[in-house]
């Protein structure tokens, strides 16, 4: 195989991984359904990181998508623990394990979790003039919530990465700052096109 073969190979590979993995994230993005609200047990939603509680009777918008990924996301950051009794629940869906607070890591809205194919993969977060490389190991479930499994709080919204405290540490976010804040973020694979290019034109020339 000579090398200009080769180079259309893997930008083909890559084109055909990036639109199998993000196609379902193409289009309008609307609520999928709805969800009744169910008064918690008592002392059984964790309100750490000021999380919210279901509201009995109360209707929550289910997504099954979130909005278009672009270069540059638009979403909102909130906070989450990742460690056992956390109010993140229980262990993280992409290895089933509990994660310490110090590490980079998120949990990304349904639709962006993308039926796990966005699993240990790192996304780069943009926010408050810094940017941070964070590790994707859970979802935030913008389908179910009010029950045991979901630390009885209400279904994700549809534009959430739900971080860590090492993630608001690394942007520079501190105290009583931190909760909600708008950022964009980003597919960290997308770095890697500039040296996919550069690789190609140097064994063109």
């Amino acid at each position: 195989m000579n090398m200009n073969i080769f180079s259309v190979f893997l930008i083909t590979c890559f084109i055909l991984v990036f639109t199998d993995c993000f196609m379902v994230e193409a289009g309008t993005c609307k609520p999928s359904g709805k969800l009744r609200g169910k008064k918690p047990p008592p002392k059984k939603c964790n309100k750490e990181h000021d999380s919210g509680c279901c509201q009995e009777g109360k209707l929550y918008d289910t997504y099954t998508c979130s909005p278009q990924v672009l270069g540059h996301t638009k979403a909102t950051l909130t906070l989450n623990g990742f460690g056992p009794g956390e109010d993140g629940g229980g262990r993280c869906e992409c290895d089933n394990q509990y994660h310490n607070d110090t590490e980079l890591i998120v949990a990304l809205s349904t639709g962006w979790f993308n039926k796990k194919k966005r699993c240990m993969n790192y996304i780069n977060i943009h926010g408050n003039g810094k940017t941070v490389k964070a590790k994707v190991v859970d979802e935030c479930d913008s389908t179910m919530g009010c029950d045991a499994d979901h630390d009885y709080q209400p279904p994700c919204d549809n534009h959430i990465v739900d971080a860590s405290d090492a993630v608001w540490d690394a942007l520079g976010v501190y105290g009583k700052q931190r909760g909600e804040m708008e950022i964009y973020w980003s597919d960290a694979l997308l770095t890697l096109w500039p040296f996919i290019f550069a690789f190609v034109s140097s064994k063109e020339l």
